[in-house]
């Protein structure tokens, strides 16, 4: 591959925010550094970096205390400039974390008229989205958890989350829209303990929905990272139970704040072997870089980031397909795997045969115990791939 081919085009199917690219450089300790973008312009400038769509909040778009006739001009403004330059919408979302009426919890506050309000709001951004084509939902449920627990609103806050999610499934079918949904797990942050933390309790919570086929996972490299958690194998839980609705690819330090850096800034084997999961085993989605250039960039350091996100995933991509096609390197994967044709059927699928015949067999610890699998190596290999000496 020559480096003109790293070139994003929207068949690769990358995605922005509004709030992404848009973001102003702000920060809890800082004022903005930059100026706002409308969204038509940066619906221009994606559309000139070959990405594929824009992914946004209700609020990004169109300003909470807007009128009707504002809503109307603004999303006609977006509409045009998407169809100008060749972009879609093909997820939404709702911010459920900003307005004080959320500080304690949208979906799962302890008062109800805050949990109507929430459903009220999204049910409007859920309308808007389907207006501008999305068919992913995501929830990130920035503000569903507690600092403290002395409320003990614990159980309650689970019914209430799984109430209003199930509420807003019969809500899409009934308006036609046919949604699929994906909860976006975090550990912490702005909270002190966001509910459902990892990518395995969203699973687990999935499956005690009304319309569980209707929803799945959006799992976030940042979110994993920050609380020192390896996300290729998140996301090979979510992918394994055919879960992986959506996916949000951005960068991190761990154990530090969530950072949202440009995509393989940092953790290159981890976005490497990401990459390549999500290339072998197919995911046909979009690739969301729900990231943002540093507080210390200006507007061109804004569309230097965005370049950089789609471009690195296209390198590590190619280095994929390196890796798939390399002989050394599948001669010592191949020497990694033991493969034995007789365990193999004894140990899938129960039979009392089978059973006893297992029980029965002799097995050498000492052997077992003292073979070298070859990982150094290995490992080795897949660094000198990444390094460019391969």
């Amino acid at each position: 591959m020559t480096h003109s081919s790293y070139v994003p085009t929207p068949d690769d199917k990358f995605t922005f925010g509004l709030w992404t690219v848009g973001q102003t450089g702000r920060d809890p300790f800082g004022e903005p550094t930059r100026a706002p973008l409308s969204a038509p312009y940066i619906a221009q400038k994606l559309g000139e970096l070959g990405a594929y769509g824009i992914n946004l909040h209700d609020n990004d778009l169109v300003p909470i205390d807007a009128s009707a006739a504002e809503h109307d001009r603004i999303v006609a403004e977006f509409r045009q400039a998407l169809s100008d330059h060749g972009l879609v919408v093909p997820m939404a979302t709702t911010n459920l974390f900003s307005d004080p009426a959320f500080k304690d919890g949208a979906f799962t506050s302890a008062d109800a008229r805050v949990r109507a309000y929430a459903l009220q709001k999204t049910m409007r951004s859920m309308d808007l989205g389907h207006e501008l084509g999305a068919q992913t939902y995501v929830f990130w449920g920035g503000r569903e958890g507690a600092e403290v627990d002395a409320g003990g609103k614990l159980l309650d806050a689970i019914g209430w989350f799984r109430d209003s999610l199930n509420f807003l499934a019969d809500y899409s079918e009934a308006q036609g829209y046919g949604y699929r949904f994906a909860l976006e797990p975090k550990p912490n942050e702005p909270r002190g303990d966001i509910f459902f933390p990892t990518a395995g309790s969203m699973l687990g919570f999935i499956a005690t929905l009304e319309r569980p086929e209707r929803f799945g996972v959006n799992p976030e490299f940042a979110h994993d990272t920050m609380s020192g958690l390896n996300f290729a194998h998140a996301v090979a839980q979510v992918i394994d139970a055919g879960k992986l609705f959506h996916i949000d690819l951005n960068d991190q330090k761990p154990g530090r704040f969530d950072q949202d850096l440009r995509f393989g800034s940092e953790n290159i084997k981890t976005a490497f072997f990401l990459v390549k999961l999500l290339e072998d085993t197919g995911y046909a989605g979009p690739k969301h870089f729900d990231a943002h250039a540093l507080r210390t960039e200006d507007e061109a350091g804004v569309w230097a980031f965005a370049r950089g996100c789609m471009r690195t995933y296209l390198i590590l991509r190619e280095k994929a397909r390196q890796f798939n096609a390399d002989p050394e390197i599948q001669a010592a994967l191949a020497a990694y795997r033991v493969e034995d044709a007789e365990l193999a059927d004894l140990t899938r699928g129960f039979s009392p045969q089978k059973a006893e015949a297992l029980r029965d067999r002799t097995f050498d610890r000492a052997e077992l115990g003292g073979r070298g699998p070859g990982l150094e190596h290995l490992d080795q290999l897949t660094v000198d791939l990444l390094l460019g000496t391969r």
